[in-house]
């Protein structure tokens, strides 16, 4: 088979291959540990902590670790979720899963504000039916832009986030010096929250 009919066959196979669903939308990370795993499904924006870098143009998916509300939702745990609420329960926004594989469908809490309160986290799961919680999704779901959300627990109230909560700054990067207090104050548990940091870290991964 000569050159220009093995190109042709080839495009011709490669426009009856259906488009991923996940083209053409950026992944949107706090975080630049969550970014650097996103860049493996395509174009990506770090925004920050709370969007606190602002959003870029076009389709929006919200990706990153987040918060359990739930007992029985452990560190690891990928949601797709199809719906984001707000602190009153009110519906930010809604659609359907991106189709991730291995991941279960929920509700994501847009907080404006770390939830790592056992109490406080079982208080928002029964008042507006969220799964778990982060600080992206919601100023994304105001954007009018948001895709999808992917979202892999990793804290619970059981296991919660504790001093690992300063080890980042508000732009998203590393802050060494909130993660070496955060272990030098409870090493233990500052620990076993970066284990299950981790394991969050791996199940993103796994998406791509």
């Amino acid at each position: 088979m000569d050159a220009d009919r093995l190109r042709h066959r080839l495009r011709r196979r490669a426009e009856a291959v259906p488009a991923s669903p996940l083209q053409d939308l950026t992944f949107a990370c706090a975080m630049t540990v969550e970014e650097r795993v996103a860049r493996r499904l395509g174009q990506t924006a770090r925004i920050g902590l709370g969007a606190a870098s602002g959003l870029p143009e076009g389709r929006l998916v919200s990706f990153g670790i987040a918060g359990g509300l739930r007992d029985d939702l452990p560190a690891g745990t990928l949601i797709d979720a199809t719906r984001v609420v707000d602190e009153t329960g009110a519906t930010l926004w809604e659609g359907g899963p991106l189709g991730v594989a291995g991941a279960r469908t929920g509700t994501i809490l847009g907080a404006s504000r770390i939830v790592d309160d056992p109490a406080e986290r079982q208080r928002l799961h029964a008042e507006t039916g969220a799964d778990a919680v982060d600080l992206e999704s919601g100023p994304l779901a105001r954007s009018g832009r948001l895709a999808g959300c992917i979202r892999a627990i990793s804290d619970t109230p059981a296991h919660r986030l504790g001093g690992l909560a300063e080890a980042a700054k508000p732009s998203g990067e590393t802050d060494v010096g909130g993660l070496v207090r955060a272990f030098v104050r409870a090493p233990r548990e500052t620990a076993r929250a970066a284990r299950d940091a981790r394991r969050a870290l791996r199940a993103l991964g796994s998406v791509a």
